[in-house]
């Protein structure tokens, strides 16, 4: 017989139809076993930070915490640039949505593309896992410095236009924008210095490179051993820890910033791998000793899940593209 042999088309066809359904039946449970096998290896969080600055000291003990819950290790890998995106863009273009490489998600990345062409989209290009923590931003000054309060440091600004500097960890960070909108509304004029970390930045500040830094409370071991100087906080209220140190709020500056971050994959994640990650990261955030370094770092909780930290990075993309034309650094 031939394969046009009439008589054999309905075997053929019956037999197609039986291989496809057995193909169909067996997919589903193939892609639920691999989520149910997750994780089997270790998984690559990137910290898009240097080492020891605050947000690695945080991520690196909620990493510890998370690991014990998802039965894996979590291996903490620095990958600093581009004001904390470089990071976190590079995972979101290069790496598997299969759930073994995470990353920080700082708020620089809704801010980026706003100043400047990106080959990456931050609503598009990433799975949303979970909204974390937000930072206690300071400026800080060397111990020996001549500015003895914030209002020293913009009057010198006032009577030296532009010979004021101060360091932050990159342009377009939080650090760097709430000083230049601070600025703004001083009607002053600073000198900007990027770093690429909070370690290179203190390192500069206490070498006497630069006269100031913004940043993070990574600073705030120095500020206790009394290398430096802590002259403004920019959150709603003063710090429990540093409670004499004025809000730039309460100064009249008008800045308030916090930065919120959380955990995002490359876009396309199972949804039953983000919830495994999800769970194991927010059984970390309830544990007493990820309370006690958010405690020495001076922030607070700020829990999202997934859809909602995804909500609320449409929300503030939108917000901040009015900030940054505002300040004037919209990309032409």
């Amino acid at each position: 017989m031939t394969p046009t042999d009439p008589s054999t088309a309905p075997t053929i066809g019956r037999r197609r139809l039986l291989l496809a359904g057995l193909a169909a039946g067996t997919a589903a449970p193939w892609i639920g076993a691999q989520a149910q096998s997750y994780p089997s290896r270790p998984i690559t969080l990137i910290v898009p930070w240097p080492a020891g600055g605050s947000t690695d000291r945080h991520l690196r003990t909620l990493a510890e915490i998370a690991s014990k819950h998802l039965g894996q290790s979590i291996v903490i890998e620095n990958r600093p640039g581009a004001g904390g995106t470089l990071g976190p863009a590079t995972m979101a273009q290069t790496a598997r949505p299969d759930g073994y490489t995470i990353a920080q998600f700082p708020l620089g990345l809704l801010r980026m593309p706003h100043m400047q062409k990106t080959a990456w989209d931050p609503l598009n290009d990433f799975t949303y896992i979970i909204g974390v923590s937000g930072y206690t931003f300071g400026l800080t000054v060397k111990a020996d410095s001549p500015y003895k309060t914030f209002k020293d440091y913009i009057e010198a600004a006032r009577k030296q236009p532009g010979q004021i500097n101060y360091g932050s960890t990159g342009t377009g960070s939080s650090p760097h924008l709430l000083m230049e909108e601070l600025a703004g509304n001083a009607k002053v004029q600073l000198t900007h210095i990027p770093f690429k970390g909070n370690a290179d930045l203190q390192a500069a500040l206490l070498g006497g490179h630069i006269m100031a830094q913004s940043d993070a409370s990574g600073w705030d071991k120095y500020v206790d051993g009394g290398q430096m100087r802590l002259l403004v906080t920019f959150g709603e209220q003063r710090t429990q820890r540093w409670p004499e140190v004025p809000t730039a709020q309460e100064l009249g500056y008008g800045v308030v910033s916090t930065s919120p971050y959380g955990l995002a994959g490359p876009k396309g994640m199972d949804p039953a791998v983000v919830k495994t990650l999800h769970d194991a990261f927010k059984k970390a955030m309830d544990d007493p000793k990820h309370m006690e370094v958010l405690g020495q770092l001076n922030q607070a909780v700020w829990y999202r899940n997934g859809e909602d930290y995804r909500k609320w990075a449409g929300e503030t993309f939108a917000k901040d593209k009015a900030l940054i034309e505002r300040l004037g650094l919209a990309a032409k």
